[in-house]
Protein backbone atom coordinates (compact mmCIF):
# COMPACT_ATOMS: atom_id res chain seq x y z
CA UNK A 1 0.00 0.00 0.00
CA UNK A 2 1.33 3.45 -0.92
CA UNK A 3 2.15 5.74 2.00
CA UNK A 4 -0.18 8.74 2.16
CA UNK A 5 2.81 10.98 2.81
CA UNK A 6 4.50 10.32 -0.50
CA UNK A 7 3.25 10.60 -4.05
CA UNK A 8 4.79 8.21 -6.57
CA UNK A 9 7.54 9.84 -8.62
CA UNK A 10 6.89 10.67 -12.23
CA UNK A 11 9.59 8.23 -13.28
CA UNK A 12 12.31 6.09 -11.77
CA UNK A 13 15.00 8.36 -10.44
CA UNK A 14 17.62 8.70 -7.74
CA UNK A 15 17.09 7.11 -4.34
CA UNK A 16 16.21 9.19 -1.32
CA UNK A 17 19.77 10.00 -0.11
CA UNK A 18 20.97 10.85 -3.63
CA UNK A 19 17.90 12.97 -4.30
CA UNK A 20 18.43 14.97 -1.08
CA UNK A 21 22.07 15.61 -2.01
CA UNK A 22 21.09 16.74 -5.50
CA UNK A 23 18.52 19.22 -4.16
CA UNK A 24 21.07 20.47 -1.61
CA UNK A 25 23.59 21.15 -4.41
CA UNK A 26 20.96 23.12 -6.33
CA UNK A 27 20.39 25.28 -3.28
CA UNK A 28 24.11 25.59 -2.52
CA UNK A 29 25.06 27.08 -5.91
CA UNK A 30 23.49 30.39 -4.92
CA UNK A 31 25.16 30.70 -1.50
CA UNK A 32 28.53 29.76 -2.99
CA UNK A 33 28.21 32.48 -5.64
CA UNK A 34 27.68 35.13 -2.94
CA UNK A 35 29.82 34.27 0.06
CA UNK A 36 32.87 32.77 -1.65
CA UNK A 37 33.38 36.19 -3.30
CA UNK A 38 33.87 38.12 -0.07
CA UNK A 39 37.58 37.40 0.59
CA UNK A 40 38.38 38.12 -3.07
CA UNK A 41 36.87 41.62 -3.28
CA UNK A 42 40.17 43.46 -2.58
CA UNK A 43 42.03 41.36 -5.19
CA UNK A 44 39.25 41.90 -7.75
CA UNK A 45 39.29 45.65 -7.13
CA UNK A 46 43.07 45.87 -7.45
CA UNK A 47 43.21 43.72 -10.59
CA UNK A 48 40.43 45.58 -12.41
CA UNK A 49 41.32 49.10 -11.29
CA UNK A 50 38.43 49.83 -8.95
CA UNK A 51 39.66 52.83 -7.00
CA UNK A 52 36.59 53.26 -4.76
CA UNK A 53 36.44 50.39 -2.28
CA UNK A 54 32.66 50.76 -1.86
CA UNK A 55 32.24 50.12 -5.61
CA UNK A 56 33.46 46.56 -5.10
CA UNK A 57 30.12 45.84 -3.46
CA UNK A 58 28.61 45.74 -6.96
CA UNK A 59 30.12 42.25 -7.26
CA UNK A 60 27.55 41.09 -4.69
CA UNK A 61 24.62 43.36 -5.56
CA UNK A 62 24.75 42.74 -9.33
CA UNK A 63 24.40 39.01 -8.73
CA UNK A 64 21.47 39.52 -6.34
CA UNK A 65 19.64 41.76 -8.82
CA UNK A 66 19.86 39.10 -11.53
CA UNK A 67 18.90 36.39 -9.05
CA UNK A 68 15.83 38.28 -7.89
CA UNK A 69 14.65 39.39 -11.33
CA UNK A 70 14.37 35.94 -12.91
CA UNK A 71 12.55 34.25 -10.03
CA UNK A 72 9.39 35.79 -11.41
CA UNK A 73 9.78 33.93 -14.74
CA UNK A 74 11.11 30.46 -13.92
CA UNK A 75 7.96 29.29 -12.13
CA UNK A 76 5.53 29.78 -15.04
CA UNK A 77 8.15 28.52 -17.54
CA UNK A 78 8.73 25.30 -15.61
CA UNK A 79 4.96 24.77 -15.24
CA UNK A 80 4.67 24.97 -19.03
CA UNK A 81 7.81 23.25 -20.34
CA UNK A 82 8.79 20.97 -17.45
CA UNK A 83 11.32 21.18 -14.63
CA UNK A 84 14.34 19.52 -16.18
CA UNK A 85 14.79 21.60 -19.37
CA UNK A 86 14.36 24.87 -17.45
CA UNK A 87 16.81 23.68 -14.79
CA UNK A 88 19.38 22.83 -17.48
CA UNK A 89 18.95 26.22 -19.15
CA UNK A 90 19.28 28.08 -15.85
CA UNK A 91 22.35 26.19 -14.64
CA UNK A 92 23.82 26.43 -18.15
CA UNK A 93 23.57 30.23 -17.93
CA UNK A 94 25.19 30.10 -14.48
CA UNK A 95 28.14 28.12 -15.89
CA UNK A 96 28.51 30.28 -19.00
CA UNK A 97 28.52 33.55 -17.09
CA UNK A 98 30.89 32.11 -14.47
CA UNK A 99 33.37 31.55 -17.30
CA UNK A 100 32.74 35.08 -18.63
CA UNK A 101 33.45 36.45 -15.14
CA UNK A 102 36.63 34.38 -14.90
CA UNK A 103 37.90 35.92 -18.15
CA UNK A 104 36.50 39.44 -17.60
CA UNK A 105 39.00 42.09 -18.78
CA UNK A 106 37.19 44.99 -17.06
CA UNK A 107 35.12 45.56 -13.94
CA UNK A 108 32.10 46.46 -16.07
CA UNK A 109 32.31 43.11 -17.86
CA UNK A 110 32.56 41.32 -14.52
CA UNK A 111 29.46 43.09 -13.20
CA UNK A 112 27.45 42.14 -16.30
CA UNK A 113 28.64 38.55 -15.90
CA UNK A 114 27.52 38.58 -12.27
CA UNK A 115 24.05 39.70 -13.33
CA UNK A 116 24.03 36.80 -15.80
CA UNK A 117 25.11 34.37 -13.08
CA UNK A 118 22.19 35.51 -10.95
CA UNK A 119 19.75 35.17 -13.84
CA UNK A 120 20.83 31.56 -14.21
CA UNK A 121 20.98 30.54 -10.56
CA UNK A 122 17.45 31.82 -9.92
CA UNK A 123 16.30 28.61 -11.62
CA UNK A 124 17.77 26.52 -8.82
CA UNK A 125 15.95 28.59 -6.19
CA UNK A 126 12.57 28.12 -7.85
CA UNK A 127 12.96 24.58 -9.17
CA UNK A 128 14.45 22.94 -6.07
CA UNK A 129 11.14 23.38 -4.25
CA UNK A 130 9.06 22.52 -7.33
CA UNK A 131 10.94 19.27 -7.99
CA UNK A 132 10.61 18.17 -4.37
CA UNK A 133 6.90 19.00 -4.44
CA UNK A 134 6.47 16.97 -7.65
CA UNK A 135 8.03 13.83 -6.15
CA UNK A 136 6.88 13.97 -2.55
CA UNK A 137 4.17 15.38 -0.31
CA UNK A 138 3.36 15.66 3.35
CA UNK A 139 5.94 14.54 5.90
CA UNK A 140 8.25 13.06 3.29
CA UNK A 141 8.44 16.38 1.46
CA UNK A 142 9.13 18.16 4.73
CA UNK A 143 11.90 15.66 5.50
CA UNK A 144 13.57 16.17 2.11
CA UNK A 145 13.47 19.95 2.45
CA UNK A 146 14.73 19.86 6.03
CA UNK A 147 17.69 17.62 5.18
CA UNK A 148 18.54 19.67 2.08
CA UNK A 149 18.24 22.91 4.03
CA UNK A 150 20.68 21.67 6.67
CA UNK A 151 23.29 21.25 3.94
CA UNK A 152 22.34 24.63 2.47
CA UNK A 153 22.77 26.33 5.87
CA UNK A 154 26.31 25.01 6.12
CA UNK A 155 27.39 26.62 2.84
CA UNK A 156 27.46 30.28 4.04
CA UNK A 157 29.59 29.12 6.98
CA UNK A 158 32.27 27.49 4.83
CA UNK A 159 32.00 29.50 1.58
CA UNK A 160 34.25 32.44 2.64
CA UNK A 161 36.83 29.91 3.86
CA UNK A 162 36.59 28.11 0.52
CA UNK A 163 37.21 31.40 -1.27
CA UNK A 164 40.15 32.12 1.00
CA UNK A 165 41.67 28.68 0.42
CA UNK A 166 41.40 29.13 -3.35
CA UNK A 167 43.16 32.51 -3.06
CA UNK A 168 46.06 30.87 -1.24
CA UNK A 169 46.86 28.70 -4.26
CA UNK A 170 45.38 30.58 -7.25
CA UNK A 171 44.23 34.06 -8.37
CA UNK A 172 40.70 35.32 -7.81
CA UNK A 173 39.59 34.14 -11.25
CA UNK A 174 39.85 30.55 -9.99
CA UNK A 175 36.85 31.10 -7.69
CA UNK A 176 34.66 31.58 -10.76
CA UNK A 177 36.23 28.47 -12.24
CA UNK A 178 35.16 26.50 -9.16
CA UNK A 179 31.61 27.90 -9.47
CA UNK A 180 31.51 26.87 -13.13
CA UNK A 181 32.77 23.38 -12.21
CA UNK A 182 30.04 23.03 -9.55
CA UNK A 183 27.40 24.04 -12.12
CA UNK A 184 28.72 21.56 -14.71
CA UNK A 185 28.74 18.82 -12.07
CA UNK A 186 25.07 19.53 -11.28
CA UNK A 187 24.13 19.52 -14.98
CA UNK A 188 25.81 16.16 -15.58
CA UNK A 189 24.36 14.66 -12.40
CA UNK A 190 20.82 15.89 -13.06
CA UNK A 191 21.09 15.03 -16.76
CA UNK A 192 21.97 11.43 -16.00
CA UNK A 193 19.96 10.76 -12.86
CA UNK A 194 17.03 13.19 -12.58
CA UNK A 195 13.92 12.35 -14.62
CA UNK A 196 11.32 14.92 -15.56
CA UNK A 197 9.18 15.23 -12.41
CA UNK A 198 6.25 17.22 -13.83
CA UNK A 199 3.52 14.93 -15.15
CA UNK A 200 2.36 15.85 -18.68
CA UNK A 201 -1.23 16.32 -17.48
CA UNK A 202 -0.05 18.88 -14.91
CA UNK A 203 1.56 21.24 -17.42
CA UNK A 204 -0.05 24.68 -17.47
CA UNK A 205 -0.24 27.11 -20.38
CA UNK A 206 1.35 30.52 -19.96
CA UNK A 207 -1.69 32.79 -19.74
CA UNK A 208 -0.86 36.44 -19.11
CA UNK A 209 -4.27 37.27 -17.61
CA UNK A 210 -4.23 34.37 -15.13
CA UNK A 211 -0.70 35.22 -14.01
CA UNK A 212 -1.50 38.93 -13.73
CA UNK A 213 -4.58 38.28 -11.58
CA UNK A 214 -2.57 36.00 -9.31
CA UNK A 215 0.16 38.61 -8.91
CA UNK A 216 -2.45 41.26 -8.18
CA UNK A 217 -3.98 39.16 -5.42
CA UNK A 218 -0.57 38.39 -3.90
CA UNK A 219 0.31 42.08 -3.84
CA UNK A 220 -2.99 43.39 -2.46
CA UNK A 221 -3.75 40.87 0.29
CA UNK A 222 -3.04 42.65 3.59
CA UNK A 223 -1.32 39.75 5.34
CA UNK A 224 0.66 38.64 2.31
CA UNK A 225 2.01 42.05 1.30
CA UNK A 226 2.60 43.14 4.91
CA UNK A 227 4.84 40.18 5.69
CA UNK A 228 6.45 40.34 2.25
CA UNK A 229 7.50 43.94 2.88
CA UNK A 230 8.66 43.05 6.41
CA UNK A 231 10.78 40.25 4.96
CA UNK A 232 12.11 42.68 2.36
CA UNK A 233 13.30 45.06 5.08
CA UNK A 234 14.97 42.24 7.02
CA UNK A 235 16.57 40.92 3.83
CA UNK A 236 17.96 44.40 3.25
CA UNK A 237 19.61 44.19 6.67
CA UNK A 238 21.18 40.83 5.78
CA UNK A 239 22.58 42.16 2.50
CA UNK A 240 23.87 45.26 4.31
CA UNK A 241 25.93 42.98 6.53
CA UNK A 242 27.17 40.91 3.58
CA UNK A 243 28.11 43.99 1.54
CA UNK A 244 29.92 45.65 4.44
CA UNK A 245 31.56 42.66 6.12
CA UNK A 246 34.78 42.44 4.09
CA UNK A 247 35.57 46.14 4.52
CA UNK A 248 34.75 46.02 8.21
CA UNK A 249 37.17 43.19 8.90
CA UNK A 250 39.91 44.45 6.58
CA UNK A 251 39.68 48.22 7.15
CA UNK A 252 38.01 48.79 10.53
CA UNK A 253 39.45 45.95 12.60
CA UNK A 254 42.52 45.35 10.39
CA UNK A 255 42.05 41.62 10.99
CA UNK A 256 41.66 39.93 7.59
CA UNK A 257 42.97 36.66 9.03
CA UNK A 258 39.95 36.47 11.35
CA UNK A 259 37.40 37.29 8.65
CA UNK A 260 36.40 33.75 7.72
CA UNK A 261 36.35 32.57 11.35
CA UNK A 262 34.13 35.34 12.70
CA UNK A 263 31.95 35.28 9.57
CA UNK A 264 31.39 31.55 10.15
CA UNK A 265 30.39 32.31 13.75
CA UNK A 266 27.84 34.86 12.58
CA UNK A 267 26.47 32.65 9.78
CA UNK A 268 26.27 29.83 12.30
CA UNK A 269 23.78 31.97 14.24
CA UNK A 270 21.37 31.76 11.28
CA UNK A 271 21.85 28.01 11.00
CA UNK A 272 21.28 27.47 14.73
CA UNK A 273 18.14 29.60 14.61
CA UNK A 274 16.71 27.59 11.71
CA UNK A 275 17.26 24.34 13.57
CA UNK A 276 15.75 25.83 16.75
CA UNK A 277 12.74 27.12 14.85
CA UNK A 278 12.06 23.70 13.33
CA UNK A 279 11.83 22.24 16.85
CA UNK A 280 9.68 24.99 18.37
CA UNK A 281 7.38 26.30 15.66
CA UNK A 282 4.70 23.60 15.94
CA UNK A 283 4.51 24.15 19.70
CA UNK A 284 4.68 27.96 19.87
CA UNK A 285 3.44 29.02 16.43
CA UNK A 286 4.91 31.24 13.74
CA UNK A 287 3.57 34.49 15.15
CA UNK A 288 4.89 34.01 18.67
CA UNK A 289 8.37 33.08 17.41
CA UNK A 290 8.46 35.56 14.51
CA UNK A 291 7.23 38.57 16.46
CA UNK A 292 9.50 37.84 19.44
CA UNK A 293 12.47 37.42 17.10
CA UNK A 294 11.69 40.73 15.39
CA UNK A 295 11.76 42.58 18.72
CA UNK A 296 15.03 40.81 19.51
CA UNK A 297 16.42 41.77 16.11
CA UNK A 298 15.67 45.45 16.73
CA UNK A 299 17.03 45.29 20.29
CA UNK A 300 20.33 43.68 19.33
CA UNK A 301 20.69 46.09 16.41
CA UNK A 302 20.11 49.08 18.69
CA UNK A 303 22.53 47.76 21.33
CA UNK A 304 25.17 47.21 18.65
CA UNK A 305 24.64 50.73 17.33
CA UNK A 306 25.07 52.20 20.83
CA UNK A 307 28.28 50.20 21.36
CA UNK A 308 29.63 51.61 18.08
CA UNK A 309 28.65 55.18 18.90
CA UNK A 310 30.23 54.91 22.36
CA UNK A 311 33.58 53.93 20.85
CA UNK A 312 33.73 50.51 22.52
CA UNK A 313 33.36 48.37 19.39
CA UNK A 314 35.89 45.54 18.98
CA UNK A 315 36.01 42.59 16.64
CA UNK A 316 34.58 40.42 19.44
CA UNK A 317 31.67 42.72 20.32
CA UNK A 318 30.99 42.87 16.60
CA UNK A 319 31.02 39.09 16.23
CA UNK A 320 28.87 38.39 19.29
CA UNK A 321 26.25 41.10 18.72
CA UNK A 322 26.03 40.40 14.99
CA UNK A 323 25.67 36.66 15.68
CA UNK A 324 22.77 37.45 18.04
CA UNK A 325 21.18 39.71 15.42
CA UNK A 326 21.53 37.05 12.73
CA UNK A 327 20.14 34.41 15.11
CA UNK A 328 17.00 36.52 15.29
CA UNK A 329 17.06 36.84 11.49
CA UNK A 330 17.14 33.04 11.22
CA UNK A 331 14.00 32.83 13.35
CA UNK A 332 12.31 35.57 11.32
CA UNK A 333 12.98 34.36 7.80
CA UNK A 334 11.06 31.09 7.73
CA UNK A 335 8.17 32.32 9.85
CA UNK A 336 7.63 35.57 7.97
CA UNK A 337 7.77 33.66 4.69
CA UNK A 338 5.20 31.17 5.96
CA UNK A 339 2.86 33.90 7.18
CA UNK A 340 3.15 35.75 3.87
CA UNK A 341 2.02 32.54 2.16
CA UNK A 342 -0.83 31.76 4.59
CA UNK A 343 -3.64 33.25 2.47
CA UNK A 344 -2.00 32.33 -0.85
CA UNK A 345 -2.36 28.54 -0.92
CA UNK A 346 -4.50 28.54 -4.07
CA UNK A 347 -1.84 30.51 -6.02
CA UNK A 348 1.23 29.34 -4.11
CA UNK A 349 3.64 29.20 -7.06
CA UNK A 350 2.86 32.64 -8.41
CA UNK A 351 2.71 34.20 -4.95
CA UNK A 352 6.08 32.69 -4.05
CA UNK A 353 7.60 34.13 -7.23
CA UNK A 354 6.17 37.58 -6.52
CA UNK A 355 7.35 37.57 -2.92
CA UNK A 356 10.81 36.32 -3.87
CA UNK A 357 11.10 38.96 -6.58
CA UNK A 358 10.20 41.83 -4.23
CA UNK A 359 12.26 40.71 -1.23
CA UNK A 360 15.40 39.96 -3.26
CA UNK A 361 15.37 42.96 -5.62
CA UNK A 362 14.33 45.62 -3.11
CA UNK A 363 16.27 43.98 -0.28
CA UNK A 364 19.47 43.93 -2.33
CA UNK A 365 19.06 47.61 -3.19
CA UNK A 366 18.49 48.49 0.48
CA UNK A 367 21.56 46.48 1.46
CA UNK A 368 23.61 48.13 -1.28
CA UNK A 369 22.54 51.62 -0.16
CA UNK A 370 23.58 50.86 3.42
CA UNK A 371 26.85 49.34 2.21
CA UNK A 372 27.62 52.41 0.13
CA UNK A 373 27.40 54.52 3.30
CA UNK A 374 30.46 52.71 4.73
CA UNK A 375 32.76 55.40 6.13
CA UNK A 376 35.49 53.46 7.87
CA UNK A 377 33.32 52.62 10.89
CA UNK A 378 30.62 50.07 11.74
CA UNK A 379 28.05 52.80 12.46
CA UNK A 380 26.37 52.93 9.00
CA UNK A 381 25.81 49.17 8.99
CA UNK A 382 24.43 48.94 12.54
CA UNK A 383 22.24 52.02 12.02
CA UNK A 384 20.93 50.56 8.75
CA UNK A 385 20.19 47.17 10.32
CA UNK A 386 18.30 48.82 13.20
CA UNK A 387 16.30 50.98 10.78
CA UNK A 388 15.42 47.91 8.71
CA UNK A 389 14.18 46.16 11.84
CA UNK A 390 11.97 49.11 12.79
CA UNK A 391 10.58 49.28 9.23
CA UNK A 392 9.82 45.54 9.38
CA UNK A 393 7.94 46.06 12.66
CA UNK A 394 5.77 48.74 11.05
CA UNK A 395 4.93 46.40 8.16
CA UNK A 396 4.07 43.57 10.57
CA UNK A 397 1.76 45.92 12.50
CA UNK A 398 0.13 46.78 9.17
CA UNK A 399 -0.35 43.09 8.36
CA UNK A 400 -1.70 42.29 11.85
CA UNK A 401 -3.88 45.41 12.20
CA UNK A 402 -1.74 46.80 15.01
CA UNK A 403 -1.46 43.65 17.17
CA UNK A 404 1.46 41.32 17.82
CA UNK A 405 1.51 37.68 18.98
CA UNK A 406 -2.19 37.17 18.23
CA UNK A 407 -3.07 34.44 15.74
CA UNK A 408 -5.98 35.47 13.57
CA UNK A 409 -8.38 33.16 11.79
CA UNK A 410 -7.32 32.60 8.23
CA UNK A 411 -9.55 34.19 5.64
CA UNK A 412 -10.75 31.56 3.18
CA UNK A 413 -9.36 31.84 -0.32
CA UNK A 414 -11.83 33.20 -2.86
CA UNK A 415 -13.49 30.69 -5.12
CA UNK A 416 -11.73 30.34 -8.44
Amino acid sequence: MTSPSAAPPAAKGPGFPEFVCMIALMMALNALAIDSMLPALPDIGNALGVANENSRQWVITAYLLGFGAMQIAYGPLSDRFGRKPILMIGVGLYVAFSLVAMLAPTFETLILARVGQGLGSAATRVLAVSIVRDRFSGRTMARVMSLSFLVFLGVPIIAPSLGQVILLVAPWEAIFGVLAFAGVALMIWAGLRLPETLHPQDRLPIEARRIALAFREALTNRTSIGYTLAMTAITGALFAFINSSQQIFFDVFEAPALFTTVFALIAGGIALASITNAKLVEKLGSRMIGHTALLGFISFGAIHLMVCLSGHETIWTFGILQACTMFCFGLLAGNFGAMAMEPMGHIAGTASSAQGFISTIVGSLIGFAIGQAFNGTVVPMTAGITACGIAALLFVLLAERGRLFVARNRVPAPAE
